[in-house]
């Protein structure tokens, strides 16, 4: 207990934003690796088809929380985030959290009978059960969220993942396959919100109409935007439901899975920086906002880069290893979505940025554009590359949208990309790449333990490399792993 506690205290000594992104790094990469592993085991017990059916579930929930969080979620975070008035806005966004949940739901009945595809698939009343909760759980992570409590945050949000897979993994094992996917999904959204009611601070007051309108505008353009992600996270899904099957959809959302592992570090930053930022931006410290941007770019890419080139050159033995015989036609998809990652590093920074800046508008304007871009591509090319088509429209249009988010942002702002870390980081990747190919030339890889060696040597080659070549990445890596009590070997 007093080597945890000792940890915990030097944890507790590093500067908040440091802490904060440790932390939530430390959360991101569990939550990778657990759905990752679960998505493994349940990709050889129900094979492609039944996890279709599953991202499709989780693509109609997606669009129906939308709709029924309709942006306020959002902006009660930016105006709880300000220290004024925090209960009243937050009361304007329960109140209509509610309404917007239940006029969603009432709907939802109405069109039931004319709704077949999601009523055949047994997903329909799973869809509002879900978002009943949804409700519940929403509305006490935004009053945590905003109240700066991102700790909490993570924790619960942890929990939500790793106990909606656990229920997930024995119910599938038990044999109830689709409704185990799905019910464990509900299961891991109640104890998310049991886990945010321990730490909830804000009470229910009065509010007027100023604070509906206050909440409304900024609302307005954080649901077009949401609005316009949600286009990038699931218009491919649903379409190569439309055009080809379920299964493609299954062996599609899989691959793409595969390569979140190069994001992880992305949306850790994100979920630290937004309350930050929202913060400087009230001061009007730009030149602070700038350089963590810039920053938060460069430790991005450090994953997001060798993973791309190392997903081309590993990517189909993955798939087959991992995953079974099946998923390893998405290998071409695959590589594309690794891609796509390192365009997600800016669409993600850029369009977080402006948000948490009070510019939802400058968000949505460059998600709008991309998102149509999304859906017309999608439409041309499924139908003739399959899901590789779908891999490629995503891929065009999310670069679309960090450049637009970044150009918005330069007019704000003096931004300026940290080229020489950079550099470090693409020649790191290139000794990296170039091993693998040896390795792979050599060994003949027909086993899993022989594919995750190859990965595991290629990423200490690579970190070795940009710790000795890159010494702001070094020496800030040594500064911080000497404040947890975990320094680096006196060879680094």
């Amino acid at each position: 207990m007093s080597i945890v506690s000792g940890y915990i205290s030097r944890l507790m000594e590093i500067a908040p934003i440091q802490r904060q992104s440790l932390i939530s790094f430390g959360f991101a990469i569990a939550v990778t690796a657990i759905g990752f592993l679960s998505t493994i085991v349940f990709a050889h017990i129900l094979g492609p088809a039944v996890l279709g059916d599953y991202f499709i579930f989780l693509a109609y929930f997606s669009i129906l929380y939308l709709i029924g969080d309709g942006g306020f979620g959002g902006a009660a975070v930016k105006r709880i985030s300000e220290g004024r008035e925090e209960e009243a806005f937050y009361s304007v966004f329960v109140f209509i959290r509610i309404l917007l949940v239940v006029v969603s739901v009432l709907v939802l009945l109405l069109v039931a009978t004319f709704y077949q595809e999601v009523m055949s698939s047994g997903i329909f009343l799973w869809l509002i059960a879900a978002m009943i909760v949804s409700v519940f759980s929403g509305c006490m992570s935004t009053a945590v969220y905003g109240k700066g409590n991102v700790g909490i945050y993570q924790i619960s949000a942890f929990l939500n993942t790793l106990l909606k897979i656990i229920v997930q993994v024995l119910a599938v094992l038990l044999g109830f396959a689709l409704n185990g996917l799905i019910g464990g999904f509900v299961f891991g959204l109640v104890v998310e919100g049991l886990v945010n009611l321990r730490f909830f601070s804000l009470k229910l007051a009065r509010f007027g109409i100023h604070h509906v309108k206050n909440l409304f505008s900024f609302s307005f353009w954080i649901f077009l935007a949401s609005s316009g992600s949600l286009v990038f996270c699931y218009a491919d899904t649903i379409l190569i439901g439309l055009f080809m099957d379920n299964a493609n959809v299954g062996i599609y959302r899989t691959a793409f899975q595969l390569t979140s592992v190069s994001t992880f570090a992305t949306i850790a930053f994100c979920t630290v920086l937004i309350p930050k930022i929202s913060q400087w931006e009230v001061r009007g410290d730009f030149s602070a906002i700038a350089i963590t941007i810039s920053r938060a770019v460069t430790y991005s890419l450090i994953l997001a880069i060798p993973s791309c080139i190392g997903g081309w050159i590993l990517g189909e033995r993955l798939l087959y290893f991992l995953y079974g015989a099946s998923f390893a036609q998405g290998a071409t998809a695959l590589a594309i979505l690794f891609v796509v990652q390192i365009a997600n590093v800016f669409m993600y920074l850029g369009t977080m940025s402006l948000n948490s800046m009070n510019r939802p508008r400058d968000a949505f304007v460059a998600t709008a554009i991309a998102s149509v871009v999304n859906i017309i591509l999608n439409i041309l090319f499924i139908p003739v590359m399959g899901i590789s088509g779908a891999a490629v429209a995503t891929l065009i249009a999310i670069s679309l949208n960090g450049i637009l988010a970044f150009l918005r942002l330069s007019q704000v702002m003096t931004l300026e990309f940290e080229k020489r870390s950079i550099g470090n980081v693409i020649l790191s990747t290139a000794v990296m790449g170039v091993l693998l190919i040896i390795i792979s030339l050599i060994l003949p890889l027909t086993h899993i333990a022989l594919v995750l060696g190859t990965v595991c040597i290629g990423g200490i080659v690579y970190t070795i490399i940009l710790l000795k070549i890159d010494r702001k990445f070094h020496d800030e890596i040594r500064d911080l792993s000497m404040k947890i009590g975990i320094p680096l070997p006196g060879w680094l």
